[in-house]
């Protein structure tokens, strides 16, 4: 499944590093933002199918952005990437409605994986989460 996808990192590089990633596993990168505050407005503008979101940011965090968008939109499907995998992240994470959580650096074939799960509805729950970082 084609997705439309909104990649959101403060980084330019792990911007450009998704992007294309996901382009290659046939997606399409719609929109891009470097904050969570621009994430949220980016989110209302292009409506993606998917969000790939940082937690570390200025502005906004990324768990404060998924907030205001699952607030916004409740059924939006967003998936966490972030260098910290400490359970109190992961479970205010998902806790803040995010689908799924990867610790960068992460593999190509693992980003994919996640995505497909999400776009069919077949996230993690919390305790699949736990027990991957464990």
């Amino acid at each position: 499944m084609m997705a439309k996808v909104m990649v959101v990192d403060d980084a330019a590089f792990m911007r450009m590093m998704l992007k294309l990633l996901l382009v290659e596993a046939g997606h399409e990168v719609i929109a891009e933002a470097t904050n969570g505050r621009e994430a949220v407005h980016t989110y209302m503008k292009y409506k993606p199918d998917l969000v790939t979101m940082d937690v570390t940011m200025p502005e906004l965090d990324g768990i404060g952005a998924v907030r205001q968008i699952r607030k916004l939109d409740p059924l939006a499907k967003i998936i966490m990437c972030s260098a910290m995998g400490q359970n109190a992240l992961i479970v205010d994470a998902i806790s803040s409605g995010a689908k799924d959580y990867i610790v960068k650096p992460f593999e190509k074939k693992e980003i994919i994986d996640a995505v497909n799960k999400v776009l069919d509805e077949s996230s993690l729950s919390f305790e699949d989460l736990r027990r991957r970082f464990r």
